[in-house]
């Protein structure tokens, strides 16, 4: 494999992804499986999930279900899996304005294209077939097709796999900017996503919209 020059890689939630709008309602019928089963009491934790969106599975599910087991755990992250892939077959899930036609400007530009998010394969090839994205992106990573436990491993296994000399990561949470510094990348957050506070404050550029990637200069940006 001839290695690349220069690419840019994405998150998914948050970034391309309006995850709150198949999320949401997933998260309910989730939890009303679980109310049923005796295995929760309570209102969904919506709010709380939308606060840690974008840390591994795993940990979402020991935030939301402290008390509970880890067999009650793995069963609801598996419900919640097929409830949210269920909203996207459904047509009900929605790309942040402007996705399309912006990654469609930066891949007629020949800049390889590439998505690095927490998310479960399964979960990205549904979101892939339910947009068509593989029209504009080489490969989609996720944690558990390398059972990895970090965004920052997750980064630095693509950059290798596919000889990435220099690269940005776009994203709208805390773990993609480590993410980007950990592994030597300039960092572009996302400030209509999911970030709160100053989870921002070390990208090396904040946009306020997706289309304004469009007008970057990639090449000044990464040298």
């Amino acid at each position: 494999m001839s290695k690349i020059p220069f690419a840019v890689i994405f998150d998914m939630d948050g970034t391309l992804f309006q995850t709150e709008t198949v999320l949401v309602p997933a998260l309910h019928k989730t939890f009303d499986r679980l109310r049923r089963e005796g295995q929760w009491q309570g209102d969904t934790p919506v709010e709380k999930y939308l606060r840690i969106l974008g840390v591994p599975i795993p940990e979402v599910w020991r935030q939301l279900m402290p008390e509970e087991s880890e067999a009650v755990r793995d069963r609801a992250a598996a419900w919640f899996l097929d409830d949210i892939i269920d909203e996207i077959g459904q047509g009900n899930g929605r790309l942040y304005p402007d996705v399309l036609t912006t990654l469609a400007a930066l891949a007629d530009q020949g800049i390889p294209l590439f998505v690095a998010s927490n998310g479960r394969s399964r979960y990205l090839a549904a979101i892939r077939t339910a947009f068509q994205l593989e029209r504009y992106f080489i490969d989609f990573y996720s944690l558990d097709r390398f059972s990895l436990t970090s965004k920052s491993a997750l980064v630095k296994q693509l950059l290798n796999d596919y000889q990435i000399e220099r690269a940005v990561m776009v994203g709208d949470r805390c773990s993609d900017i480590e993410a980007a510094k950990e592994n030597g990348l300039v960092a572009i957050g996302c400030q209509f996503g999911f970030a709160a506070g100053e989870e921002l404050a070390a990208a090396d550029v904040v946009i306020e919209q997706f289309r304004e990637l469009a007008a970057i200069d990639w090449l000044a940006l990464v040298c």
